[in-house]
């Protein structure tokens, strides 16, 4: 089978012919029809996420058919369309599994990360963490709904009830958690790059309230707050946009360094916390409330030997909604 893998020499993608895997008793052989290319995936090749397995297949953002079966699974059945998320694997005993707070789990594994991931023609899955998924949908569109919609949403659920919402980098995550949380009465303020008009404009195309620079102040005070930018820099200047007893969420799996700000932005029973990883109670779900919701990923497809000029559009700030391979 044909591979993108990553050798942890540059964090450019080579092209290789690779065996394909053969699914252990837990586990089902894939054939991918699509992977979603995430900004999880440019901290691994970029040296932000350390220690990935190497040499490493990335992509966590899979939708494809099943093509074999291990011994042991039963509920899930060859040419049955699956998908695969970023947490691929847990222990099932540490304290955080039996709380069932399994994305918190002390011996994980994470597809494109500790595990092989979906930039090939085919992958295996742990057979228990694959999410059943229509069959006649397209599947690039829905690739991008298996962590930037994930995610989106278990930061969504921490806010708590939420009014008025705020949007800190509108990428992948942000334009697939607007549409919902428009749909569910929410209104929602968009903040962007300075100057990217462009992605204001595809804002407000979703239902966006407002769209403006992420040095605006705004427009009205926010229940909440999600960063999905990776830039420590914002989550002060969010909290300022929070009301009192408002939440700012950090969506990000890396972010850079937050820098000091006075007692007085937090006070008032503000809150800032963090979102890692979401769990499959998650994704049951989300998946029914994003179909309610009308919602659609707005995607730019490449062939799989494009990985790299994906990575780069994604890195310059390039695209609007997600990028997917098609192998």
């Amino acid at each position: 089978m044909r591979a993108m893998v990553f050798d942890g020499t540059s964090p450019r993608l080579t092209l290789r012919e690779m065996p394909q895997p053969r699914p252990a008793p837990a586990q089902v052989l894939i054939r991918v029809e699509a992977c979603g290319v995430c900004r999880t995936d440019l901290h691994v090749v970029d040296g932000d996420l350390t220690a990935p397995r190497l040499p490493l297949i990335p992509g966590h953002e899979i939708v494809g058919r099943v093509a074999g079966l291990g011994a042991d699974v039963t509920w899930l059945r060859v040419g049955q369309r699956v998908g695969v998320p970023w947490l691929g694997h847990t222990c099932g005993c540490c304290r955080f599994c039996a709380e069932r707070s399994e994305n918190l789990c002390d011996a994980p594994g994470f597809t494109g990360y500790t595990l092989d991931g979906g930039y090939a023609e085919a992958c295996v899955a742990d057979a228990r963490f694959v999410f059943p998924l229509p069959e006649k949908d397209d599947p690039a569109a829905l690739a991008p709904l298996l962590c930037a919609g994930l995610i989106g949403y278990r930061s969504y659920r921490l806010c708590g009830p939420v009014r008025t919402l705020g949007l800190y980098g509108f990428g992948a995550a942000a334009h697939i958690l607007c549409q919902l949380a428009v749909h569910q009465g929410v209104t929602v303020h968009a903040f962007t790059r300075p100057g990217d008009t462009a992605a204001q404009d595809f804002a407000r195309s979703l239902g966006a309230a407002w769209a403006g620079d992420s040095t605006d102040p705004a427009p009205e005070p926010l229940d909440a707050a999600i960063l999905f930018a990776p830039v420590g820099a914002l989550v002060p200047q969010a909290l300022k946009a929070v009301r009192k007893g408002g939440r700012v969420v950090c969506g990000g799996i890396h972010m850079s360094d937050i820098p000091g700000f006075a007692y007085a932005d937090l006070w008032q029973e503000r809150s800032i916390l963090s979102v890692a990883n979401r769990t499959r109670a998650d994704g049951e779900a989300f998946f029914p409330l994003a179909r309610a919701a009308g919602v659609r990923c707005e995607t730019v497809t490449y062939p799989l030997e494009r990985a790299n000029d994906a990575l780069e559009d994604l890195r310059s700030g390039r695209l609007q909604g997600a990028a997917v391979l098609l192998p």
